[in-house]
């Protein structure tokens, strides 16, 4: 292990560019998502056949595709940004698609009649959802969201094997391809540091769920 323990300011660098990539892509697919949550449901309906083509079309398609698009398909097209935000947004439309998928099951949970009251007091749509609907499908869906986004810290490994610079996965090619050092010790560094990241989230999600079952 002494290539990670000569190299603890590289890996330390790495663990926090991989954070803040991974709260970057929690919280945009976290926002998009519950938009497509309420296209799927919304009354209109245009939004709710936009939000089931998004979802059918992103979940069926590897993820490795998207990061492509976003890697070398914008590119082409003159949209010319850092990998760093290409990864970024790659992951949000590909995570999106499953914390809609997963907000859409928390808001089935909540009674339809709540929904009807709201509109009966002159609620719109919007406010319906903002107040009524989304906050207690949000405690409902804790568990399957929390699944999804510890997918998407994993999932992070892989768009930074297109150069995002200066993640964990780029600190494990730079040790070994550029310095030299044997791939099983320095990969067991870059392991721990996305460990200690699924874990942690782990732990936080596992506290918030007790919370959560405290407060109904």
């Amino acid at each position: 292990m002494s290539p990670v323990i000569d190299n603890l300011d590289l890996y330390w660098s790495g663990f926090l560019t991989s954070l803040e990539f991974i709260v970057y892509s929690l919280i945009g697919s976290m926002i998009l998502g519950t938009v497509i949550a309420a296209f799927r449901v919304s009354p209109i309906a245009a939004l709710r056949t936009f939000g089931s083509a998004y979802v059918t079309v992103v979940r069926n398609c590897p993820l490795t595709i998207v990061l492509f698009f976003m890697a070398f398909g914008l590119p082409e097209l003159g949209i010319n940004r850092s990998y760093f935000f290409f990864g970024i947004a790659g992951l949000v439309i590909y995570t999106s698609a499953f914390v809609c998928e997963a907000l859409r099951s928390g808001i089935n949970s909540v009674s339809s009649g709540q929904a009807e009251a709201a509109r009966a007091i002159g609620l719109t749509f919007t406010q319906t959802m903002r107040e009524v609907v989304l906050p207690q499908a949000f405690r409902s869906a804790i568990p399957p969201l929390g699944s999804v986004q510890i997918a998407m810290f994993k999932n992070s490994a892989v768009a930074g094997a297109f150069g995002i610079g200066g993640d964990l996965y780029s600190v494990g090619k730079t040790l070994t391809s550029a310095r030299g050092f044997e791939y099983i010790p320095v990969l067991t560094g870059v392991a721990i540091g996305y460990l200690v990241i699924t874990l942690s989230a782990g732990l936080a999600l596992g506290l918030l769920e007790r919370k959560v079952a405290i407060a109904r």
